[in-house]
């Protein structure tokens, strides 16, 4: 597939919003500034890409693990933006050539999947990740869904708040693409590339809607907390 007109367009503002985000990131920094700009960036790509996020509810801005349905790569701007979210991502990731690098800028996390013998590190990074200043979000579904369909959620990272560190909360958040989700949803044997030529040529706007559901204090082992987000999601689905 190739970009459209529409495409290149949205591809030189996607350029520029990189840009002027690393220009005033870099200044932030240089004063030793917490910057703001790299979810910032993420808020605007969500924009140029044709999102209009919709909140519904009032995000947790620190010490949270927002746990959230996932339909494609465009959660991560979404909620980013919404919330200032840091991420869980799969190792691999930080190796993409100039997206490994960004998420870096964003406090990404980065686990390797299906490693049960690094598990207890994965935990414990986590449990340090959430004494930072940003909630944590993971997708537990572990990959990207139809946006029909609620899949199972992996619990392994949620041992972390088994006990949880003091303050910390979980709130579920329901992602919901509308009319659009046939459009967006990222599912199949479907190529990275290929999906995102299809997001950037896709001609209008549509509404990512997310629900910030009721945040609860964890309580049980991983299992528990993973089945008590989930029927909150379930409930809003």
């Amino acid at each position: 597939m190739r970009l459209n007109a529409r495409g290149w367009a949205r591809l030189v503002a996607l350029a520029a919003a990189l840009l002027v985000a690393l220009l005033l990131h870099g200044t932030w920094r240089l004063f030793r500034l917490r910057s703001p700009w790299p979810r910032r960036f993420l808020g605007w790509v969500a924009r140029i890409v044709g999102a209009r996020v919709r909140v519904v509810g009032t995000p947790l801005r620190r010490d949270a693990v927002l746990l959230a349905n996932h339909v494609t790569w465009i959660d991560i701007l979404a909620l980013a933006g919404a919330s200032g979210a840091a991420f869980v991502a799969k190792a691999e990731l930080r190796d993409a050539p100039l997206v490994g690098w960004l998420c870096t800028l964003n406090n990404t996390l980065f686990v390797r999947r299906g490693d049960r013998m690094g598990i207890d590190a994965q935990v414990a990074a986590l449990r340090d990740q959430l004494a930072g200043p940003q909630p944590v979000a993971i997708f537990p579904e572990g990959t990207t869904g139809d946006g029909v369909t609620l899949g199972p959620f992996k619990a392994g990272l949620l041992a972390a708040l088994a006990p949880p560190p003091p303050g910390v909360r979980v709130q579920p958040v329901r992602i919901d693409y509308g009319a659009a989700t046939h459009d967006v949803a990222w599912v199949g044997a479907e190529d990275g590339a290929r999906h995102a030529k299809r997001v950037l040529n896709r001609r209008g706007t549509f509404v990512a809607t997310l629900h910030f559901l009721t945040p609860f204090v964890p309580e049980g082992d991983r299992k528990a907390i993973a089945a008590a987000a989930r029927a909150q999601i379930e409930a809003a689905w």
